[in-house]
């Protein structure tokens, strides 16, 4: 009789803070990291859930993006990799979506610049033909002990960053989305739970989910779905790159589960979300906060 094997427990396989000592500039390099995150390249088998669909991803190269990516392309998907400037994941992220045997198409620049965004349509269009998958994961944010210390400059980054370039990408992809087509907004726990050292960054992610599902009322017509997923802590460049050593050194101690989230424990909600078991689900906010409730 065949002897059925145990899933790994993650609470045992993932790492716990403290983590090692470490600082980045923004916007960080996953390359750099110590441990390094868990994205799903080796441990995540696909289904055909998203077979020869396209996506575009933004923040693709790294992070929750790169997980994104990893399991779309094991998925089926073809891939658009948008990123602002870390050619190195980039590159490795590439390389996991070829070995998976999809194409990947990878776009440096800010995507806070609508010309750039009008850019990554026309190639993904030049290159593909069609779209019919939007992630807007991309993200900026900065650590303040005051809102005082909040710099106009740091203030526009945030937001155009984080809620601009949704608007714009939206608008411009959704000509080219059919019945069927799917857009899948990040927001965070901070949406619900502000810090106030994170004030810039929380106010976009609560927009987030505002325009969730506003255009999610927008588009049920037409047959295209507008979710968002929440996360709580989770271990990704943004982290050694914007809240200095001691912090990122204990990040996701005080979780319930004592720890950060990889980013592949949040990958499989887009799945989900971007495929046809989601098919009457939009307007949602799905949350993965370790237990704190959005």
């Amino acid at each position: 009789m065949a002897i059925k094997q145990k899933s790994p427990d993650p609470q045992k396989i993932y790492p716990i803070p403290p983590y090692a000592e470490q600082e980045q500039d923004p916007p960080g390099f996953e390359s750099q990291m110590d441990p390094r995150p868990e994205f799903g390249k080796e441990s995540y088998l696909g289904s055909g859930k998203l077979q020869d669909k396209v996506a575009i991803i933004t923040g693709g190269d790294s992070g929750i993006g790169r997980s994104v990516a990893t399991l779309f392309a094991k998925e089926g998907s073809d891939i658009v990799i948008a990123y602002l400037s870390e050619d190195e994941d980039a590159e490795e992220t590439r390389q996991v979506v070829e070995d998976a045997g999809r194409a990947c198409l990878l776009i440096k620049g800010d995507i806070g610049d609508k010309a750039h965004c009008q850019e990554i349509i026309k190639q993904t269009i030049d290159k593909f033909g069609s779209i019919d998958i939007l992630i807007n994961n991309a993200a900026f944010q900065n650590s303040v002990e005051s809102i005082t210390e909040l710099t106009e400059d740091a203030l526009e980054r945030t937001f155009r960053t984080n809620i601009f370039a949704m608007f714009f990408l939206t608008q411009l992809a959704l000509p080219h989305l059919n019945t069927g087509g799917s857009i899948i907004n990040t927001a965070s726990i901070q949406a619900f739970q502000p810090s106030p050292n994170l004030i810039a960054y929380a106010a976009t992610k609560a927009a987030i989910v505002n325009f969730t599902r506003a255009l999610s009322h927008e588009v049920a017509g037409k047959g295209i779905r507008v979710n968002t997923v929440a996360p709580g802590p989770v271990w990704t460049p943004l982290i050694p790159s914007t809240l200095g050593k001691e912090k990122t050194k204990n990040f996701g101690k005080d979780s319930l589960f004592g720890r950060a989230a990889q980013p592949i424990e949040l990958a499989s909600i887009y799945v989900f979300l971007a495929s046809t078991d989601a098919s009457y689900v939009s307007g949602q906010v799905y949350g993965a906060t370790g237990a704190a409730f959005p």
